[in-house]
């Protein structure tokens, strides 16, 4: 299961190069070229990663996003149109772990397949010491358990999510820029014109709510990055 990958794609010349190029790489790579036939397959199981294109005949690639979300935390890649912002950001509030807009070099794929295999390992950890668990103001995040709690609330994080809260968790009261968010919660460098960190910050926004106090949590500081705020007089 580790390699195997299913590319959604109606593309079938695509689909024929990324299977070839995929199987150079090392990975297992299925394919289905409509949105009906790629939510069935994808929600079976058995897949390391999703590969799936936005524009899809009949259903398209986000709602068949949201079909696999509602079933499955399986990591989706999603590939758009250059340009298309709209489908990007949607996809990502969607629960997509990452995009790339089309054309796109197969280097790069793989590239974002293996950064993306990176941050599940790290979530996955075994058989290691307990990690200490975050404690800010009202937020506990336990690192092990992969949890998040809000008082006595748990809040539904995604995995991109999780990784991005324990980064700013992690250095509370500290100013971390887009380019270090980039490389520790998402394991890429980031390009000009990339707003996922900007989304993924959006959605903890809106899920988090303000603080006890009514303050915001996540400040932006503008053309540097991001900072969660220690409550004042708090830990």
């Amino acid at each position: 299961m580790k390699n195997r990958i299913l590319v959604v794609d109606d593309d079938q010349d695509l689909c024929s190069l990324l299977q070839e190029y995929l199987a150079d790489e090392g990975f297992d790579t299925e394919v289905a070229h409509t949105g009906a036939m790629g939510a069935e397959q994808a929600v079976q199981g058995g897949y390391a990663l999703i590969v799936l294109d936005v524009m899809l005949p009949g259903l398209n690639g986000l709602e068949v996003l949201r079909r696999i979300r509602a079933l499955s935390s399986v990591p989706v890649l999603m590939l758009t149109a250059r340009g298309e912002e709209v489908d990007r950001i949607v996809g990502l509030e969607l629960g997509a772990d990452d995009y790339l807009p089309k054309p796109f070099n197969p280097r790069e794929l793989v590239a974002r397949i293996r950064a993306i295999q990176r941050r599940q390992a790290a979530a996955q950890k075994l058989n290691l010491p307990a990690e200490p668990v975050l404690s800010v103001g009202d937020l506990m995040l336990d690192p092990g358990g992969r949890t998040v709690l809000q008082g006595q609330r748990q809040v539904a994080l995604t995995s991109l999510e999780f990784s991005l809260l324990e980064q700013l968790l992690t250095q509370a009261g500290r100013v971390i820029s887009r380019e270090e968010l980039c490389s520790l919660a998402l394991g890429r460098q980031l390009n000009s014109f990339d707003r996922s960190i900007d989304v993924h910050v959006s959605s903890l926004r809106r899920k988090l709510g303000p603080a006890a106090d009514g303050s915001e949590r996540i400040k932006s500081v503008r053309g540097v990055g991001y900072i969660y705020l220690r409550p004042a007089g708090g830990v």
